[in-house]
């Protein structure tokens, strides 16, 4: 019972400590809330559609004027000037485009004498997605316009549908599996969405940690307070605090931010919470074991904003696992987030059952077990220093 009463005291100060301090409250509970909604409506388009692009059309042919007009028809560009080079690349550098197409002045020649000819596409290559629309746009026009080309000048069929078999003699059926729009959210998010519940886990434990040591000369328990003496007593009150209270973020995020914003859900709910519970645990176990690394309640903040975009890279979602150096795919094994965007992208994308993900769910209590033993540690060290000081002081 004393140690069921010192968990429960210990649970108690936190929550008095986050309920008294309001920079606590909104790490605690208005950012979790607010960060998937602000990162979710950011992507909710999910593809770029209609980018800006200018045309420049040195042949003026039926043909070319064909090409562009079938560029013009595609969703992913949207033919906004045609102009000359020149112009073409000042629109670029004002950034009032963000692809270029030029069609050379021996496109309707070269095509008419039956040779090959080229139409070159320039592209802004800061973002990705425009590059990939107008790639696609100026790829799918010249395939479509290859084919006719080639049934009507050399093949010559004689029916309709000779002439649709000539044209495609293989076709291919399309079918994008667990990210049927393509969309960045669906791809992305599950990543995020992660990412935030670890982070703001060492954000709330860190700030607190911080706010402890500033209040008691640098100790990271309070010094009148007697139930702050057993290491196992203070990590266990901690977690019962934070771990639930983040917890029901999680809950949050999977059962309404996915929903509201119509993102592909195709998880079993008892499979996101047993997969939910480990994870949670090592984020909070491994938050305790940092914050003995902070002394201000603001080192937290430096430390979320340093770690947030390597462990975004990490975690193999903005780049694939198989492609990662060895080294750092190890070093990624350090940190919960990269088996819990892992786990939780195929739960919520692919509906994978406890199972199919129990890799993640085995290393995700394995690290359960060791943070456990570390924030275990940092406390020791931290009531060690507070009897050497009492005993010092008196």
């Amino acid at each position: 019972m004393r140690y069921i009463r010192n968990i429960l005291q210990v649970w108690y100060a936190e929550l008095m400590q986050v309920s008294h301090n309001f920079g606590l409250i909104i790490f605690s509970v208005l950012v979790p809330l607010a960060y998937p909604l602000l990162y979710t409506f950011v992507y909710t388009g999910e593809t770029v559609r209609e980018v800006p692009v200018a045309v420049v059309d040195e042949c003026h042919s039926s043909l070319s004027r064909e090409f562009v007009r079938k560029v013009d028809a595609c969703s992913e560009v949207e033919v906004l000037y045609r102009c000359d080079l020149a112009q073409a690349q000042e629109l670029m550098r004002r950034e009032e485009v963000y692809a270029v197409m030029r069609i050379p002045s021996s496109f309707g020649r070269d095509l008419a004498h039956g040779q090959q000819t080229y139409v070159s596409l320039y592209c802004d290559m800061r973002s990705m997605l425009y590059y990939k629309a107008a790639l696609v746009a100026a790829s799918n026009v010249s395939l479509d316009m290859n084919a006719d080309i080639k049934v009507n000048n050399y093949l010559r069929p004689t029916t309709d549908r000779q002439a649709e078999i000539m044209k495609a003699p293989v076709t291919n059926s399309y079918v994008a599996l667990y990210n049927p729009q393509s969309g960045v959210a669906s791809f992305l998010l599950p990543a995020v969405l992660m990412l935030i519940i670890q982070q703001l886990l060492f954000l709330s434990i860190g700030t607190s940690m911080g706010v402890f040591r500033e209040q008691n000369r640098g100790v990271g328990i309070p010094l009148s307070n007697p139930f702050y003496r057993s290491p196992v007593c203070i990590v266990l009150g901690k977690t019962a605090f934070y771990a639930p209270l983040f917890a029901l973020i999680g809950v949050y995020m999977y059962g309404g931010v996915t929903s509201w914003f119509s993102l592909l859900s195709l998880g079993d709910y008892t499979t996101f919470l047993a997969f939910l519970v480990p994870y949670v645990l090592a984020c909070t176990f491994m938050g305790i074991t940092m914050s003995i690394f902070l002394f201000r309640s603001e080192d937290s903040m430096l430390l979320y904003i340093f770690m947030s975009v390597p462990l975004l890279f990490l975690s193999g979602m903005s780049w694939p696992v198989a492609s990662e150096p060895m080294f750092w795919r190890c070093i990624s094994w350090i940190f919960p987030s990269t088996f819990g965007t892992h786990g939780y992208a195929r739960i919520m994308g692919t509906g994978a059952t406890i199972n199919e993900v129990a890799w993640e769910v085995r290393n995700l209590w394995l690290q359960c077990a060791f943070y456990f033993m570390t924030a275990c540690a940092v406390y020791y060290y931290e009531v060690h220093r507070l009897e050497k000081r009492l005993r010092n002081n008196g």
